[in-house]
């Protein structure tokens, strides 16, 4: 790879996902061994020609020569177009790049909902994107469409369970949150949705784990019973991580078993009406 020299990407290094493509582009060249700084290292006199605001919801490229900046989709398609130039031709073609930059915010704006990290309060420069309330609901809806999909299809191979469709699960799906709504309903609103979206993330990590029991039954029957149990482990996983993200968001430890309340509720409701 060609490496993108006196170029410093701003990282947030609480984010686990920040960490990943920063170390990522260092590891194969594309930037140099000082290509990647975290936010809240910021010198004073870097801090006087960084638009830090916006720092925080798009990654900032710094050039350490011109003391110039770019931020966002443009950052990465330079770094991606200084070793593969169709990259960064590409990726700037009017229709893809709107539809990059939507992604990207897409991301951006729910990162500490998508892989939540704890907040270090002895931090002078928290690198904490702006609550996007549209952004935070599209995500919302995109993963509550995902496990109602997954949960339906999933539902299908179950003989033991009635019937099922798209609606029900839906249904099962956006009710959780309005069960969970009740339990934290004195919290401020931006506090609500931020934990309705790490509620969501869990419902869209287990429907992840799902998937790959549906595309080997399309190849070989899945005895019932295996796929049981492996809705079993997977709901597991799913409690376990609901509980490690409570403590992450300092939330009461009732949302766990109130989580555990409600599935227990929809259980008996499918059997039994």
């Amino acid at each position: 790879m060609k490496t993108l020299q006196n170029q410093t990407l701003l990282y947030d290094k609480d984010c686990p996902l920040c960490n990943i493509y920063t170390s990522g582009f260092i590891k194969v060249k594309m930037l140099d061994n000082n290509g990647r700084k975290a936010y809240c290292d910021l010198t004073n006199e870097e801090q006087k020609f960084i638009d830090l605001q916006r720092a925080t919801n798009e990654i900032a490229l710094i050039d350490n020569k011109n003391k110039t900046v770019i931020y966002g989709i443009d950052s990465l398609l330079k770094v991606l177009g200084n070793s593969m130039p169709w990259v960064e031709k590409i990726g700037h073609v009017k229709p893809i790049k709107f539809g990059l930059k939507k992604l990207y915010s897409f991301i951006s704006y729910n990162r500490k909902v998508i892989i939540p990290s704890k907040e270090d309060k002895t931090q002078t420069l928290q690198c904490v994107p702006n609550f996007n309330y549209t952004y935070r609901y599209i995500y919302i809806l995109f993963a509550t469409l995902i496990a109602s999909l997954v949960l339906f299809k999933f539902s299908k191979l179950i003989t033991r369970i009635p019937e099922s469709n798209f609606i029900r699960e839906a249904l099962i799906t956006i009710s959780q949150i309005g069960f969970q709504a009740l339990f934290i309903s004195k919290l401020n609103f931006e506090k609500q949705l931020n934990y309705f979206g790490n509620l969501m993330t869990v419902s869209l990590m287990g429907s992840l784990m799902l998937i790959p029991v549906l595309i080997i039954d399309l190849m070989i029957q899945i005895p019932e019973l295996v796929l049981l149990f492996w809705f079993g482990f997977t709901t597991a996983i799913m409690l376990f991580e609901h509980i490690r993200r409570i403590k992450l968001l300092e939330l009461l430890k009732l949302l766990s078993a109130t989580w555990i309340l409600y599935r227990l509720l929809i259980l008996l409701l499918i059997l039994f009406l």
